[in-house]
């Protein structure tokens, strides 16, 4: 069973940033996409952003430029660094990762994030 352990949540207010980081033990991380999602309150839960095994990345709508996800296989760690935090940014902070062969994909316990207004 691969664990992913995320860190770096906290309270910030409004215009604040935050780095996010997720990290494993297991040698799998280097060939896999890791994702951070989000759960806000009321909502189901939802991709943030994507980065493949080769650094490429995808980052969703609501994201607008103030987010950046970045990858160091040296260290088995993702980040999301977070700038720009609104309140509506607020909930908890999940890690996934993707594996292809074979299919399957494990999630972090999450890290809380929480912007004042």
């Amino acid at each position: 069973q691969v664990q992913l352990v995320e860190s770096g949540g906290g309270y910030v207010q409004t215009g604040g940033s935050l780095t996010l980081s997720c990290t494993t033990s297991d040698s799998i991380f280097s060939s896999s996409v890791m994702g951070w999602y989000r759960q806000t309150p009321g909502k189901e839960r939802e991709l943030v952003a994507s980065i493949t095994s080769r650094s490429n990345t995808n980052y969703e709508g609501f994201v607008d430029g103030r987010f950046t996800i970045s990858r160091d296989n040296a260290k088995n760690t993702v980040y999301l660094q977070m700038n720009s935090l609104k309140p509506e940014d607020t909930g908890v902070y999940y890690c996934r990762l993707d594996h292809p062969l074979p299919a399957r994909h494990y999630w972090g316990r999450g890290t809380q994030v929480t912007v004042s207004s």
